[in-house]
């Protein structure tokens, strides 16, 4: 009888333990729903980030465009108009042929 009680009793352990590790499973902390539900916003938060990255990096462009632009434009209107900047010193140097 002894041995028919410890296994009735084992049993019955192994039968809680399974009964505790699929309630952690599938309600518990980290369960399959809490997993997929951290999986998708992942996703979403990537590709949020992702569309940030590609906005900022648009925008460096265009910014690095402008400035090109303008360092252009100054260099065109030195060379071609003979413009200075306000407290900048101005030389001609006058080549002489002999």
């Amino acid at each position: 009888m002894n041995g028919r009680l410890a296994i009735r009793i084992l049993v019955i352990v192994i039968i809680l333990l399974i009964a505790h590790f699929q309630y952690r499973l599938w309600l518990g902390d980290a369960s399959l729903s809490q997993i997929i539900e951290f999986r998708d916003r992942l996703e979403a938060l990537s590709k949020d980030a992702q569309e940030k990255k590609d906005r900022n990096a648009g925008l460096y462009a265009e910014v690095v465009d402008l400035r090109k632009g303008l360092e252009t434009i100054e260099e065109r209107a030195r060379y071609d108009l003979g413009m200075i900047k306000e407290n900048e010193t101005f030389f001609q140097v006058l080549e002489t042929h002999d």
